[in-house]
């Protein structure tokens, strides 16, 4: 890795750090399209070495939150087990797929998070501290430990938009609970760990910063701004995979 490469990879850290700490998706849509495209790691690297980054930037924003009062320890419990066996599930699968498709799956993943976030549509039942039945936060935490495993995103896409839309929990307490949730799930693959330092050295003051000022908006704004992000990111990041997939590499 070159002195450009590596300062780049700090920036694209700190980035995700701030991003993770604002839409509490593990900061892995970021660094897993950088690593690819920007730091010139293969797509195996680019799905995997993104993992390990996202334990520390989680548990920063995860800390953030919990200080403010916006994690639910109770979810966190039963989605971390489940979320595990996921994880080992689809960290399997990642060996017989390709990895540009898996990368579009993450994409349209992406797409579908950010709709739901910024319609906000509510549930059909108000979320009550402590009385939402166990096993549908650990259904919750077994889909996004699949995806976190398979696709090397941290969970948080299936996590906020499953703990707003089906459970009904505020926004900002599922922002808190999915980066406590999503330190529990990574677990490292094939790891470029040159980009994993620099990376690194990013993402731990991102998530700070990110937390602190999503604490600070409204959640009105605060929907606009992660779906929008999402979006984006989604379109952006189908538009490469389609093409890398259209001239069969890979």
């Amino acid at each position: 890795m070159t002195p450009l490469e590596a300062a780049l990879g700090v920036a694209v850290g700190f980035g995700a750090g701030v991003l993770s700490g604002l839409f509490g998706v593990g900061g892995g849509i970021v660094t897993t399209p950088a690593v690819n495209t920007i730091l010139g790691g293969t797509a195996i690297q680019a799905i995997a070495t993104p993992l390990p980054v996202i334990l520390p930037t989680s548990l920063v924003g995860s800390y953030t939150y919990a200080k403010a009062g916006e994690v639910s320890f109770r979810a966190a419990r039963w989605a971390a087990i489940p979320g595990v066996g996921g994880a080992i599930a689809g960290a399997l699968l990642t060996e017989v797929v390709n990895a540009h498709l898996l990368l579009l799956i993450t994409a349209g993943l992406i797409a579908i998070t950010a709709v739901q976030v910024v319609v906000g549509r509510p549930p059909r039942t108000p979320w009550v501290l402590g009385e939402t039945p166990g096993w549908k936060y650990a259904a919750i935490g077994l889909l996004a430990g699949f995806v976190s495993g398979l696709l090397g995103v941290g969970g948080g896409i299936i996590l906020v938009p499953a703990f707003t839309i089906w459970i009904g929990m505020p926004l900002r307490r599922a922002l808190g609970t999915s980066l406590l949730v999503i330190a529990v799930l990574v677990i490292p693959g094939t790891i470029d760990w040159a980009i994993f330092l620099a990376l690194t050295l990013g993402v731990i003051p991102g998530a700070r910063l990110g937390a602190r000022i999503a604490l600070g908006v409204r959640e009105r704004t605060l929907r606009l701004a992660v779906g929008t992000f999402l979006l984006v990111v989604a379109i952006a990041y189908a538009a490469a995979e389609l093409t890398a997939l259209a001239e069969g590499r890979g």
